[in-house]
């Protein structure tokens, strides 16, 4: 086994990633907040990486974007972007629904 090899996952939905010390981050999910994952880095500009890169790779950061281009591309164009992908109304509906 090599030293470097990963020992799990974490599936990063509903979670709340903060910095702990200067290299130091930590996850934490809304179901078990006292339970924390900590992380070290050699910088703290890269431990700002990690934060800001773990925090854009979530589903709910996803989908707020789609949100959000989806309708600034509709308000310059008077089009949905979703319907030449054939993505349903019902689907489109739903996208709009939550507002985040």
């Amino acid at each position: 086994m090599y030293a470097n090899s990963p020992i799990g996952a974490l599936l990063l939905e509903h979670c709340r990633i903060i910095q702990e010390e200067e290299n130091v981050f930590s996850i934490s999910f809304l179901e078990e907040p006292e339970r924390k994952y900590y992380f070290e880095c050699d910088t703290e500009e890269q431990c700002q990486e990690w934060i800001e890169v773990l925090r854009r790779a979530s589903y709910e950061f996803m989908r707020s974007s789609l949100i959000f281009y989806r309708n600034e591309i509709q308000k310059m164009t008077g089009k949905d972007p979703l319907e030449q992908y054939g993505i349903s109304e019902e689907a489109r509906f739903q996208l709009g629904a939550r507002k985040l």
